[in-house]
């Protein structure tokens, strides 16, 4: 499945807010590489689980996208974490989707 980049966020973003662990791996690529704010570093689609996994099971976590742009196989959201700190959290996500799939997360800011 070959889908604008556009597309494949807004399909991992539903699968986040619903905490659907299963759908919300699929819109990444196996060795995907996700690197946090903290400067810590998540490679592949085990690691990704294995946090994730744990958000989800608490159903606490929920991102709300408050900007978006759109540049190649570039998706750059401005987004507020919510459930993840005692505050809503606003960052910055630079999503690179190739073949359909995210291949590199960046968290900004």
């Amino acid at each position: 499945m070959n889908s604008a980049p556009e597309e494949v966020v807004e399909r991992q973003l539903a699968a986040y807010n619903g905490h659907d662990l299963a759908a919300f791996l699929a819109t990444y690529a196996e060795e995907v590489v996700v690197t946090r704010r903290d400067g810590a570093v998540l490679r592949g689609r085990q690691e990704l689980s294995e946090v994730y996994g744990a958000q989800f099971a608490e159903r606490r976590c929920r991102a709300e996208i408050t900007g978006r742009l759109v540049e190649g196989d570039w998706v750059v959201d401005r987004e507020v974490a919510h459930g993840v700190a005692e505050e809503p959290v606003r960052v910055l996500v630079a999503y690179r989707v190739r073949d359909g799939l995210i291949d590199r997360v960046d968290f900004l800011g």
